[in-house]
């Protein structure tokens, strides 16, 4: 049980931990590419302006020399055919532009020669979408277009290298046609910043974690702690056979407290159980020692004096014997849960078969079927009527009639009737409430104790009550077909 107990805390632990950490993985990864995704809009506005504000100065007629080239971050201006023409200073290479050279291609005519240091190639590898043509069809003199294209690359600038997010923008000059001017922003700062995250969340997320789980485990342990202490007291009572004893109760109101109160329900049910069967046993042996030993008294007699023995009295001895056996069998298998047979079975023509041949016995009855065992309820009407003869002055009386769903059978005496007090202990096996009545008169006391038992298992009841008269009045109420 401990090792169950603890691998209900291991798997609760680990499931708890799974889940969050699977939460915690899928809010990391959204909240790093949030923050990627709003630091390189941000790069990629900083360098859509610093395009803007050459593409402005050009389409004011500014020479290339003229232009305003931040030194520290790279820009380029690329004519319509992919020449470079102007450049920002101390820009020794660049990827993901329009072209990748660095050195403008000749010095631009209408002004001072530059120290160019021989022609380009032409059109570079581009890694941004051109809308160069789009631009030049679309845009007149001194206009700007109004949405820019983006492309990450590198460059590198006065000796150092970074990743740059490029903003390209067209603007159409009167002399010069269309220019795309490609301005760059650093992306070291989103990189750290992106990177910095990453680290606190690979350093916060196992803390994290490990707190949930040894949170988890000690929560999951407490909750548990009454669940072994119902353990070790069941293997207690297990060891000791002591069904008196209890387990603990907790006094929360969760499903281990309504455990621990079915499992004390259980326990009082079996105790209950095993105190009747003991006593059933003993009264058993009790009940069956006095017919045996008269028997055993009149062979003896018998065997030693032909003359003397009493054979009526030995057969009135056998026959208690087998009727005590008999109700003790009827018993141990109502006991066992043995179901009733299902059989469509009319009282009223039950009752006047058992009523036939007893004296004193008047039947009034209408039709009333039910289902069940003919057998065992002609053991119940047997039994009614064994009781109500023995204490009747003059006359018993059997009724059966419907009320409602259910049949009903009355059986009365004009005896002296049960006292309240003693209405539902006569139904207790082996008792005898007349203790002055010899065992010969009065049975064993099980009649009535089977007439319930078999009405219950039927889904009837069978209750007593007194009559005007001051007699006993037993009645059987069984659900109608």
């Amino acid at each position: 049980m401990r090792r169950r107990l603890a691998s209900v805390r291991a798997r609760a632990t680990l499931g708890t931990t799974l889940v969050v950490a699977v939460a915690l993985l899928a809010a990391g990864t959204a909240v790093l590419l949030s923050l990627w995704t709003n630091l390189s809009d941000q790069a990629g506005t900083q360098a859509e302006r610093t395009a803007r504000e050459v593409a402005a100065e050009l389409a004011a007629g500014q020479p290339y020399r003229a232009l305003s080239l931040d030194d520290d971050r790279p820009v380029q201006v690329v004519t319509e055919d992919g020449t470079l023409v102007a450049v920002s200073e101390h820009l020794e290479r660049i990827s993901g532009t329009g072209t990748d050279t660095v050195r403008p291609a000749s010095p631009p005519a209408a002004e001072p020669s530059g120290e160019g240091d021989g022609a380009g190639d032409g059109e570079g590898d581009s890694d941004v979408e051109d809308d160069d043509s789009a631009g030049a069809a679309g845009l007149r003199p001194g206009e700007i277009a109004e949405d820019p294209a983006y492309s990450d690359g590198s460059a590198t600038v006065d000796g150092e290298s970074a990743d740059y997010r490029f903003a390209a923008v067209e603007v159409e000059t009167e002399d010069r046609g269309t220019l795309t001017v490609y301005a760059g922003a650093p992306l070291s700062t989103e990189r750290t910043a992106v990177r910095t995250a990453l680290t606190v969340m690979l350093i916060g997320f196992p803390l994290v974690l490990a707190v949930v789980a040894g949170v988890t485990w000690l929560m999951t342990r407490r909750a548990l702690r009454p669940v072994e202490g119902i353990r070790r007291e069941m293997a207690a009572i297990t060891a000791s056979a002591d069904l008196a004893r209890r387990v603990p109760e907790p006094d929360s109101h969760d499903e281990v407290a309504r455990l621990a109160r079915t499992t004390n329900e259980t326990l009082a049910a079996l105790e209950a159980a095993v105190e009747r069967q003991r006593r059933f046993v003993a009264d058993a042996s009790h009940e069956l020692r006095s017919p045996i030993a008269s028997l055993r008294t009149q062979l003896e007699v018998g065997a030693a004096h032909p003359e003397l023995l009493d054979v009526p009295g030995a057969v009135e001895d056998t026959v208690r014997l087998q009727n005590l056996a008999a109700d003790l069998l009827l018993l141990a298998r109502l006991d066992a849960g043995e179901r009733p047979t299902e059989a469509r079975v009319d009282l009223a023509a039950l009752a006047r078969e058992e009523a036939a041949g007893r004296v004193r016995v008047s039947v009034d009855a209408e039709p009333a079927d039910v289902s069940g065992s003919r057998g065992q309820l002609r053991r119940v009407l047997a039994n009614l009527l064994d009781n109500a003869q023995r204490h009747a002055r003059e006359a018993v009386t059997v009724t059966v009639r419907r009320e409602g769903g259910r049949a009903v059978v009355a059986v009365a005496d004009d005896g002296d009737g049960v006292p309240e007090a003693d209405r539902e202990r006569v139904f207790e096996r082996f008792v005898r409430l007349d203790a002055a009545r010899s065992r010969d008169d009065g049975g064993a006391g099980l009649g009535l104790a089977i007439a319930r038992d078999v009405a219950e298992r039927h889904g009837g009841t069978l209750t007593v009550r007194g009559t005007p008269e001051g007699g006993a009045l037993f009645e059987l109420r069984l659900p109608a077909v």
